[in-house]
């Protein structure tokens, strides 16, 4: 970084003094080699890497069919409660094994009993609807 020249050449304290190697070009850049087959400015090479990567844990398909059973209960009443029973059983299965795809399960569980409720609800009052129109007086005083 270089600092504008000062007013008048006088000299300040307040200023900063100029470090060695900002703005001289005798001084090489950051990354540059100094000499022959030298180390570059910014310090020692990285360590080298050893052993394997780390793979993820393996997904466990039951959790997936728990979310996509609750996903296809919205157009079929039966395969929601069944995503919601799935996602109970995958997550249990995924705290014994290690597995990953807790989301997944945890995901089929909510949208799986969230869908089997509104069915429910839905069920009740067209129930309820028909047994009122039932009951309902229909005779006319004409």
């Amino acid at each position: 970084m270089s600092y504008p020249q000062q007013p008048g050449n006088w000299s300040d304290p307040s200023w900063p003094t100029p470090q060695p190697g900002y703005g001289d070009p005798s001084y090489p850049v950051s990354g540059q080699p100094v000499g022959k087959d030298a180390y570059p400015v910014s310090g020692y090479p990285p360590p080298p890497q050893y052993g394997y990567p780390v793979t993820p844990p393996p997904t466990n398909g039951m959790a997936i069919a728990a979310l996509v059973c609750s996903l296809i209960g919205l157009a079929t009443c039966i395969s929601a409660p069944v995503g919601a029973v799935l996602g109970h059983v995958a997550r249990r299965q995924i705290r014994e094994r290690g597995e990953a795809g807790d989301g997944m399960a945890l995901a089929g569980i909510i949208i799986g009993w969230v869908i089997t409720g509104l069915y429910l609800l839905g069920a009740i009052g067209y129930i309820a609807l028909i047994a009122f129109v039932i009951s309902a007086d229909t005779t006319s005083t004409y």
